[in-house]
C-alpha cells in the first residue's frame, strides 16, 4: 500500500474542507486530478475512505483511521523539514493559525507583520473559522495555534489571553438608533442589516444568534470587510455589527453613530489555544509567545 505525501495532505484537506473539491482547491490540485487521487487510493486500500452525500463527504471508519495516520505523518514531516531547515539557511518553518473574525481582522494583521519581520524563514497559514469549530480542530491537531472567543469551553486545551474588543452596531448618522446609549440585538432585528460574506464566521455566529431568537438577519447586502460595512452603513442602507476597535477608526473618517450592544455575547475576550505548548515546533511556540497579550 502506498499513499504519497500529496495523496495524504489532500486527504486531510477534502475532509477538513468537507468536499472534493474544496479540498483540491485547498490543495491546489485540479478537480479532477484530486478525484483520481482519491478514488486510486480507495482502489488501492479495496475500501471506501469517504462517504458520499448531497452534503458533500465524511470520511468512512476506514478514512477516520487514515486521517489519523496522516496527520501524524504530515505533521512529523513539517518537523523534518523545520529541523533541517535550520541547516540549509532556508525557509524552515509553516505554523497553522486558526482565527474567527475579529482576532482575523482587527488584531492578527499587525501582530503577525512584527513576528513574521523577524522570522523570515516562518510561513504562516491563516484560515478564518468559528471559535466552536477552532477548539475542535487545534484538539485533532489540525491547526497549531487557535485563536477563540472567551466564551467557548476549550476543554482540555492550554490557552493565554490575547486580546478585548467589545460588537457594537454602527448606524447612518440619522438613524433613529444613532442617539440611544445602548441597543440589544433582538432591537437590531428589525432594521436592514449591512453584513459581511455569509461563509465568514461572525456572520455565521450572528445568524445562530438569530435563530436563537426565532427570527432571521434581514441582510440587505453582504461585504467583505467591517471598514466596507461601515461605508454602506453611511450611506443609510442599514446597521452593521462591527468591533469597537473598528468603529473607532471609521468614526474618525465616516458620519456614523455607535451604538452598544447589551448582549453578554458582545464583549469579547479573546484566547489563544493549543494543545500543548511542548506540542508545537519551536517556531510555533514562539508565535504564541509573541502573540500573548502583555
Amino acid at each position: 500500500m502506498r499513499f504519497d505525501l500529496i495523496d495524504l495532505k489532500l486527504f486531510c484537506e477534502v475532509v477538513d474542507a468537507g468536499s472534493i473539491t474544496g479540498g483540491a482547491e485547498r490543495s491546489a490540485l485540479a478537480l479532477a486530478a484530486a478525484s483520481t487521487r482519491i478514488r486510486n487510493m480507495e482502489q488501492t486500500l479495496g475500501a471506501p475512505l469517504l462517504s458520499r452525500s448531497r452534503q458533500g463527504v465524511a470520511p468512512t471508519p476506514a478514512g477516520l483511521t487514515l486521517l489519523k495516520h496522516a496527520r501524524t505523518i504530515l505533521a512529523q514531516g513539517a518537523l523534518l523539514r523545520e529541523d533541517l531547515g535550520a541547516y540549509a539557511g532556508g525557509f524552515s518553518g509553516e505554523v497553522r493559525l486558526l482565527a474567527n473574525t475579529n482576532a482575523l481582522t482587527e488584531f492578527l494583521p499587525e501582530a503577525l507583520s512584527a513576528f513574521l519581520a523577524g522570522h523570515p524563514q516562518v510561513s504562516v497559514n491563516l484560515e478564518e473559522r468559528l471559535s466552536d469549530e477552532i477548539v475542535g480542530l487545534i484538539a485533532e491537531g489540525v491547526g497549531d495555534i487557535g485563536i477563540v472567543a472567551g466564551t467557548v469551553d476549550v476543554g482540555r486545551l492550554e490557552t493565554f489571553p490575547f486580546r478585548s474588543d467589545r460588537f457594537v452596531v454602527v448606524t447612518g448618522a440619522d438613524h433613529p438608533f444613532a442617539t440611544r446609549p445602548h441597543v440589544s440585538f433582538a432591537d437590531v432585528l428589525d432594521c436592514d442589516i449591512v453584513g459581511l460574506d455569509r461563509a465568514s464566521s461572525l456572520q455565521r455566529f450572528l445568524a445562530g444568534k438569530a435563530a436563537r431568537e426565532g427570527r432571521p438577519l434581514r441582510l440587505r447586502v453582504q461585504l467583505r470587510s467591517f471598514d466596507a460595512v461601515c461605508r454602506l452603513v453611511e450611506c443609510g442602507v442599514g446597521v452593521g455589527i462591527v468591533p469597537q476597535t473598528t468603529a473607532a477608526r471609521a468614526v474618525r473618517t465616516m458620519s456614523l453613530g455607535v451604538v452598544d450592544l447589551t448582549d453578554d455575547w458582545a464583549l469579547r475576550e479573546l484566547t489563544i489555544c493549543v494543545r500543548g505548548m511542548d506540542e508545537l515546533r519551536p517556531f510555533a511556540r514562539e508565535l504564541v509567545e509573541s502573540l500573548r497579550a502583555p
